[in-house]
């Protein structure tokens, strides 16, 4: 029932006619070079004055998924949340249908979306001086954009801490209070910087304890997430997907989007940290290229078959669309492609450079059914990760990030770049080892530039992985000194998508495999869930990895698994690796001593914990 006042609705209805949609980013293109996927806001704003529309009282409405931040510039920082009469998303898929200007609804073909716009105020303060505004705005939300409202707030200081909070307009109807940071300005002189950074969270398969930890421990500036932020299958169980299926059209993008931000860890996360993202394949499909997926392809058959009379391109676009909505991202140019990689000039200290390794022009992968095809090309000079213009972009990235002397690079990727030999000498098809020629292209790149100081971040594996980043058989590398490398690769487990199953002490036997077969593998652990702490400072770089212990039922318990450290100008991890000594999983020239010895992250107390079973389901 959508009650109101006489009072609320007058003083609603001229604010409605005094401010603009414009001040929502949620109803442009993802793409100034994609207008059509934008909506037609004098249209929707015409609609709705036209109807004389009925808005929605104050008590009619909730902060459905919380608030979020991302994307910190110097000056600015994007902010996000939700107002809506319900939890439920928007099932309509005009937005992404047709080729005529969106969301005009004059013709019946638009009847079911709400006519009847939200308005929400927003402001940002300092901390310490709550009544000193210093960034403030209106903006409206509909249906059209399943209720979404993300605004960039500018006119803010570099590298400052601020709190920012929405309130529905004329109303005491506020958002919780949150916290976030901008960036610091590129000749800012900054002595350290840390990374909270996370991939793969299944909701499924287990609570999303990571994000809670990392979040009450407050030992970080901003949240990086490498991708599978979100599942599309239709996994059951206490934690059932919702949609119960698999996910292709915009409304099943939506509704999953939601189901994960209900998740109150990751609204603890997302509330007091700003994040910094990019997708893998799970936030489209399953092995996503830039014709298909593992269970679809751009043909006629497939269509019929495998997507619900859904293409290729369309739900890829359903979930970009999705994507941009409930992200806290800024809009970038992604030219005639899906474009999410850019990147962020962190001070002096470091470049942070995000690729796209997936979506954007990646050549044919690993399929499941054509494995055997893939190892037969994975060396063609024709095959890309990135495509062409993203590959220059790269590359140009990491040379202008050097030659302004920033200390490090830190490349925020999806997927392993280092060589990885299976049993039996294979390779994987769908991470960089299916793309050698690309792989090799970049570390010719850096070499022959002569640009050290590169650190790879890396997810999608759901395994903890630390290496040195060497370019095996060509360049020299001694894996006892480290010698010869050019940098060095960290990847992270999964917040709670599945890995080994085994009994700890078996997984810590199988670690052992992946380093007798690859010499500059240091590192791998893949039993617990989990993610790690990047601290970049001046001098050196470290790696703090941590894993919760059991993902079965919500708990704070977050256990220290590994340190590494990187010494500015060795381009290697430091020796001994990891100190010498490990919690878990397998460590080259040093010991694994399984302790137990737990953090409950709740209440700040150390405890010897144990639990039998790790996920869900």
């Amino acid at each position: 029932m959508r009650s109101h006042s006489i009072a609320w609705a007058l003083s609603s209805s001229i604010a409605l006619a005094s401010a603009s949609f414009d001040g929502n980013l949620n109803y442009h293109s993802p793409s100034p070079r994609h207008v059509n996927m934008g909506l037609d806001v004098p249209g929707i704003s015409h609609r709705s004055l036209k109807r004389g529309a009925t808005p929605y009282a104050p008590s009619d409405l909730s902060f459905t998924h919380g608030i979020a931040s991302g994307d910190p510039y110097p000056d600015s920082v994007i902010l996000w949340t939700r107002i809506a009469p319900s939890v439920a998303s928007d099932t309509s898929n005009v937005t992404v249908t047709g080729n005529v200007d969106l969301y005009s609804h004059e013709t019946e073909s638009y009847i079911k979306a709400d006519a009847n716009p939200i308005c929400l105020e927003w402001k940002v303060w300092e901390p310490a001086t709550k009544d000193k505004i210093v960034s403030q705005g209106k903006a409206y939300t509909t249906s059209d954009i399943d209720f979404t409202v993300k605004v960039e707030a500018q006119g803010l200081q570099p590298y400052k801490t601020y709190n920012y909070q929405f309130t529905v307009c004329n109303s005491s109807n506020r958002s919780p209070v949150g916290r976030t940071k901008t960036s610091p300005a590129a000749d800012y002189d900054l002595k350290e910087m840390r990374f909270a950074v996370f991939s793969c969270s299944n909701y499924p398969k287990g609570h999303f304890n990571a994000y809670g930890n990392a979040a009450r421990k407050d030992k970080h500036d901003y949240v990086l997430h490498l991708g599978d932020y979100i599942y599309e299958g239709g996994q059951g169980g206490p934690r059932a997907h919702n949609p119960p299926r698999e996910i292709f059209t915009l409304g099943d993008y939506r509704t999953r989007h939601g189901q994960y931000r209900s998740d109150p860890d990751l609204q603890l996360l997302a509330k007091d940290f700003a994040w910094i993202t990019t997708w893998d394949d799970h936030e489209v499909a399953d092995n996503s290229w830039k014709d298909g997926f593992t269970t679809m392809n751009n043909t006629e058959d497939s269509f019929r078959k495998d997507g619900r009379l859904i293409s290729v391109d369309q739900r890829k676009m359903n979930a970009v669309r999705a994507y941009f909505e409930w992200m806290p991202i800024r809009q970038v140019d992604l030219d005639d492609n899906l474009r999410i990689w850019r990147s962020f000039q962190m001070g002096t200290l470091l470049d942070l450079i995000i690729i796209d390794t997936r979506n954007y022009d990646r050549s044919i992968t690993g399929l499941g059914y054509n494995e055997r095809y893939i190892p037969l090309i994975r060396d063609e000079a024709n095959r890309s990760l990135m495509g062409p213009r993203q590959e220059k972009w790269f590359y140009r990235t990491l040379s202008t990030s050097s030659k302004r002397g920033a200390t490090w690079r830190v490349i925020g990727n999806q997927i392993i770049f280092s060589r990885i030999l299976g049993n039996g000498g294979g390779m994987s098809t769908d991470a960089w080892d299916g793309y050698v020629a690309n792989r090799n292209r970049t570390l010719k790149h850096l070499y022959d530039e002569g640009i050290g100081n590169n650190v790879f971040l890396s997810g999608d594996n759901h395994q903890n992985w630390v290496a040195d980043l060497a370019w095996l058989g060509t360049k020299p590398y001694d894996s006892k000194t480290g010698n010869g490398a050019i940098g060095v690769e960290f990847a992270g487990t999964a917040v709670s998508s599945g890995g080994g199953a085994a009994p700890i002490s078996e997984a810590n036997k199988r670690a052992q495999a992946p380093l007798d077969r690859n010499e500059e593998v240091l590192w791998n652990e893949g039993y617990y869930r989990g993610y790690f702490i990047l601290s970049v400072g001046q001098k050196a770089v470290k790696a703090e990895y941590f894993g919760s212990p059991s993902i079965a039922t919500r708990n704070g318990y977050d256990i220290p698994l590994a340190n590494f450290t990187v010494n500015a100008g060795e381009n290697h991890v430091a020796r001994p690796i990891g100190g010498g000594k490990v919690e878990a999983g397998a460590l080259r020239d040093g010991k694994t001593v399984s302790t137990n010895v737990t953090l409950d992250t709740t209440n700040s107390t150390w405890h010897v914990v144990g639990f039998e079973k790790m996920y869900v389901a």
